[in-house]
């Protein structure tokens, strides 16, 4: 860890305020752009993100100063993203489930993202149902295994394997569509 930002947190956790405002002017977009990810809208991330940023000061006397400081930020909001849905009473689990022969084939599958901007693609993975979207993120761009996602979502890791391989194909109709009227727009 950058011994600047060691400084910074050890003023955070002495609750000095002109730290807490430097730590979030530091984090605030990146840590934004997570809470778009999982949101319906900018004004439930905005929501998020400010729950988050309560949370994280509250909880920063509990980081140990082992381990990357920016993925325990990240692990707090992505929490407080889970738990937003959660108390929306959104259904994490499906009734089916891919057999795994049926999951390994599609995981190979990627889709060409090249010709979209991060606002377009974000718009099309923000369109996922909840738990697809929630899957989908917590695995391809967090890094989580489906092991800690299904312990994430109180869902089994079947049904977290399920889900990613729907949303990619979702994702593959929500690309294929938009690219579709993209041409016959022109």
């Amino acid at each position: 860890m950058d011994e600047n930002l060691k400084i910074l947190v050890k003023k955070c956790q002495e609750n000095k305020t002109s730290a807490q405002a430097e730590l979030y002017n530091q984090f605030s977009s990146q840590l934004f752009s997570v809470c778009l990810r999982y949101a319906d809208n900018a004004d439930d991330a905005q929501d998020i993100f400010q729950d988050g940023f309560i949370m994280i000061f509250q909880k920063i006397n509990q980081f140990r100063f082992e381990g990357s400081f920016e993925g325990w930020l990240r692990r707090i909001m992505v929490n407080c993203c889970i738990e937003k849905h959660r108390n929306k009473n959104h259904l994490y689990v499906i009734n089916e489930e891919l057999t795994p022969d049926e999951t390994a084939e599609n995981d190979d599958e990627e889709f060409d993202t090249e010709e979209y901007t991060y606002d377009e693609l974000l718009e099309i993975i923000r369109s996922l149902p909840d738990r697809y979207n929630q899957v989908f993120n917590l695995y391809t761009i967090e890094g989580y295994s489906h092991q800690q996602i299904s312990e994430m979502l109180n869902i089994s890791v079947g049904t977290s394997k399920s889900n990613l391989s729907r949303a990619r194909e979702k994702l593959k109709e929500l690309i294929k569509k938009n690219k579709e009227i993209n041409v016959m727009s022109k």
